[in-house]
């Protein structure tokens, strides 16, 4: 594909002519003409949700958010490696964020949980827990990954806070500090690889025995990282801030952080219902579009990407809200 042919996606004009264009004031108009059928419903209302709302507002697209106000990062107290919102609470940035969307007239947000969905003859129609139902041309899927905890006492508890997943989101934080992994084999191998740049002390912790081969081992053992076969039993910990390791023949280990990705499932049901088709990890499938592998569903963020920040789930919100407008501008010229 060309650069002519990713900027056309975007709907983007190649001109060379800056011509000015006389400001409309929207704010006293509502261009919602239907309170339950819209042009869009972004199923979502996050970073991913919101930026794809902005885009579409801006375009004066008629829009509904439907989110139940529980995003999986409620419980990590900053964000990081966002320009111009480093070291902000998520809650504010979503909290602003969204006080910014509903400046647009034709935006809405339904606070609710979306359960079903079915292809309709002109677009698709979604049913909430509360038995409501809205109809829309497009539909945007930004509704994230539900974390599968482990079961171990006091990981719930430190997730997000200091059982942490990304070193480029929180290891700056923590760098040079008593660290842990809490991984086995090839997923355990590749962290202690990446998160030794930010620390030194650093020993793994498989959870039983190692799957690791003898050539992982050998390097990671010449690299002075301990690993460590004992099962855990418990994270102990101060209002989520980790103090030890409980091993299960009641042995503990001081940590001050652990890395850790647990597994996942998608966060809504209602794209496999649909037939989105998933990739191996559990993703949704998008192309670069951000267009999944069924016509008119589009998904964004943390459900399509295996790369987890607020900074990627902005990108790829706006990248989706600009992709779905201009499908619609090329149907409807």
């Amino acid at each position: 594909m060309t650069r002519r042919d990713i900027i056309k996606q975007c709907g983007l004009a190649l001109t060379a002519l800056a011509l000015p264009i006389p400001l409309i004031s929207f704010s006293k108009i509502n261009l919602m003409t239907d309170n339950k059928n819209f042009d869009v419903i972004i199923i979502g209302g996050s970073y991913a949700g919101l930026s794809s709302a902005m885009a579409l507002g801006r375009a004066l697209r008629n829009v509904l958010i439907i989110d139940s106000g529980l995003p999986c990062n409620r419980q990590t107290p900053h964000s990081h490696n966002f320009i111009t919102q480093d070291g902000e609470k998520p809650s504010v940035i979503a909290e602003r964020a969204q006080s910014q969307v509903l400046k647009y007239d034709t935006i809405r947000i339904h606070k609710d949980l979306a359960v079903n969905g079915k292809k309709i003859e002109n677009g698709f129609a979604i049913t909430t827990e509360t038995d409501e139902t809205f109809t829309a041309k497009k539909l945007i899927f930004a509704t994230g990954v539900k974390d599968i905890m482990p079961n171990i006492k006091g990981f719930s508890e430190c997730w997000g806070i200091s059982v942490i997943h990304c070193p480029y989101c929180h290891g700056y934080e923590v760098r040079g500090e008593n660290t842990g992994i809490l991984a086995n084999g090839d997923f355990a191998y590749h962290y202690a690889q990446l998160i030794r740049n930010w620390t030194k002390q650093l020993t793994i912790f498989t959870n039983g025995k190692s799957t690791l081969t003898k050539e992982q081992t050998d390097k990671i053992r010449n690299h002075n990282i301990p690993i460590i076969e004992k099962e855990i039993t418990e994270l102990q910990n101060e209002n989520g801030h980790l103090k030890q390791l409980i091993f299960k023949d009641n042995s503990a280990f001081e940590l001050n952080a652990i890395y850790s990705y647990p597994d996942f499932k998608q966060h809504c049901k209602i794209p496999e219902m649909l037939g989105c088709e998933l990739t191996e990890q559990g993703l949704i499938k998008v192309d670069s579009f951000q267009k999944t592998t069924l016509s008119n569903v589009f998904a964004c963020g943390d459900n399509s990407s295996p790369m987890r920040s607020v900074a990627i789930a902005v990108a790829t919100g706006n990248t989706t809200g600009a992709v779905v407008n201009n499908v619609m501008t090329e149907e409807e010229f």
